[in-house]
């Protein structure tokens, strides 16, 4: 093999396509562009996804992924998750400290949900009554527990404020 006997494989090259160039060529006079119309037309140019004055689909499909505004702060953590961590006292700070629970949780509800056999101190969680019972009898304490809030809050509509 010489460098100056290497051609293309059959068939790779193509001619480019001459647009414009008399009949014989089969793209003259309009050139492929059809007749009138604005795409016939030098330097015409549309917006990106318009239909022609139709609703356009980026406008007819429904949104998706937003931030909620009633999105709820709330974690849950079992208490076989709260024996593995190896703390004796709990508070919402050390369950972030120890990656326990997501740092943007502002209340987390101690559930019941695995064995604990470690004296363990609560502190500000809410705890629901099987948990508070399981802690006990592992000679642990629940201190400072804030009522545990029943649903949502909603908002007051004027047939409710009567």
């Amino acid at each position: 093999m010489q460098l100056n006997t290497i051609k293309p494989a059959e068939g790779a090259k193509k001619n480019r396509r001459r647009v414009g160039r008399g009949m014989g060529s089969g793209l003259g006079k309009t050139a492929g562009r059809g007749h009138n119309g604005q795409k016939s037309r030098s330097g015409a140019s549309r917006k990106i996804g318009f239909e022609g004055g139709q609703m356009p689909l980026h406008r007819r499909l429904p949104k998706r992924g937003f931030t909620s505004l009633m999105r709820d702060f709330r974690a849950e953590i079992t208490l076989g998750t709260l024996a593995k961590l190896g703390l004796a006292e709990i508070d919402l700070l050390a369950l972030k400290a120890a990656k326990a629970v997501a740092n943007d949780a502002k209340m987390v509800k101690i559930i019941g949900g695995g064995a604990i056999n470690v004296a363990i101190t609560l502190n500000g969680v809410l705890v629901t009554a099987s948990a508070r019972k399981a802690i006990v009898a592992a000679g642990g304490t629940v201190v400072d527990a804030p009522e545990v809030p029943k649903g949502k809050l909603k908002a007051k509509t004027p047939a409710a404020a009567k």
